[in-house]
């Protein structure tokens, strides 16, 4: 399967994969989605199997230290200089999860913030997943203050030596 950076042709796709994998208060809306793939295209990782979007992360790179709700709306807030690269969505349609293919790109996201000498990762998830982010370093910083979708989330940080 191929892995690649976001360019705005992938909108759609994109869209559809955000719609199938989260509720639609929590999910990206097409036009939040192109805003982000105009600002920093190059911090989403895509999954193809063939012609079908399977998988993707992205998030933007920041100074701010903590992942904060009005970042999923504004994709002007990224800093390709900044010192943390924030993860918006794992994303992973139905018929391809359990299969490692979130994981892989989630590596690749951490192995390009390392050669971008970034300070490291951060992340916020429901607590269900605390345990599965811990499995690439993520630390799990506790209940964080976003209330994105009016869901509770926890902060997770991957912090570089």
């Amino acid at each position: 399967m191929l892995i690649r950076n976001a360019t705005l042709q992938d909108i759609d796709a994109l869209a559809s994969v955000e719609a199938e994998c989260f509720p639609a208060a929590e999910a990206a809306t097409r036009e939040e989605l192109y805003d982000r793939v105009e600002h920093y295209g190059n911090h989403f990782w895509l999954m193809y199997d063939g012609e079908v979007l399977v998988a993707f992360v992205d998030g933007m790179v920041t100074n701010e230290a903590d992942l904060t709700d009005e970042m999923y709306a504004r994709a002007d807030m990224h800093d390709e200089n900044g010192q943390w690269q924030m993860i918006f969505g794992v994303n992973t349609i139905p018929g391809y999860r359990r299969r490692g293919l979130a994981g892989e790109l989630i590596g690749a996201a951490i192995a390009d913030a390392r050669k971008q000498k970034r300070r490291g990762l951060v992340l916020t998830c429901k607590d269900t997943l605390v345990h599965y982010y811990e499995k690439f370093g993520f630390v799990s910083e506790g209940v964080s203050g976003s209330e994105h979708g009016g869901v509770s989330w926890n902060q997770m940080r991957l912090t570089f030596e």
